[in-house]
């Protein structure tokens, strides 16, 4: 298992579907996760500091957690599945380990709200994870593959340099996401 770190969250240009993008703490390998634009915009909310005038449901759930005096101390992407990812949540209540399932955008949008440590496992990064490192004088560009079996990782490089929160937040408009209520079309998410 290695620890993660939450590098940002974007969205591939072709079927302007959100990806969530986690890091290796100790490398360039990062670990892409397609995600639905509900869970992006709770895990973009919460980067930028925003606060809805309700709570949304990751809020939710995290005032749930701290009411019963648990704490939500990591969250890990456990496996990946015929191209779905997993994770678990673990929870520390009254000295206990919890462990809950959950879909990864889910359990990274929490970590976002209490603070909680990401992980991967090793096998999930082995087979999922992507190496780069910026080369000098390299001009950014819009990646286009729309899968990650079609990802090439130079065009994935300049794509993650070159994508920006504010396109992303126009691209949830133009798809029609109502940020107040959180509700969107069915998406499929959390594939590799």
């Amino acid at each position: 298992m290695r620890e993660m770190t939450l590098y940002g969250v974007s969205f591939e240009p072709v079927g302007k579907q959100p990806i969530v993008l986690l890091k290796t703490a100790d490398d360039d390998k990062f670990l892409p996760i397609w995600i639905g634009h509900a869970e992006a915009a709770a895990i973009l909310m919460k980067l930028q500091g925003a606060t809805p005038p309700r709570p949304m449901t990751h809020d939710l759930l995290s005032d749930v957690v701290a009411e019963l005096q648990g704490e939500v101390v990591r969250v890990t992407v456990t496996e990946l599945r015929e191209n779905t990812f997993f994770a678990r949540i673990t929870i520390v209540q009254d000295g206990r380990e919890v462990e809950i399932d959950s879909r990864p955008s889910d359990a990274i949008a929490l970590a976002v709200r209490c603070d909680a440590q990401i992980f991967a496992d090793d096998d999930v990064i082995e087979e999922s994870g992507i190496d780069f490192q910026a080369e000098e004088g390299e001009q950014p560009g819009l990646m286009s593959a729309s899968r990650l079996s079609d990802l090439d990782p130079d065009e994935f490089r300049r794509f993650l340099e070159n994508v920006t929160v504010e396109e992303f937040a126009s691209s949830l408009e133009s798809l029609g996401y109502d940020e107040e209520s959180g509700e969107e079309g069915d998406e499929e998410e959390d594939e590799a």
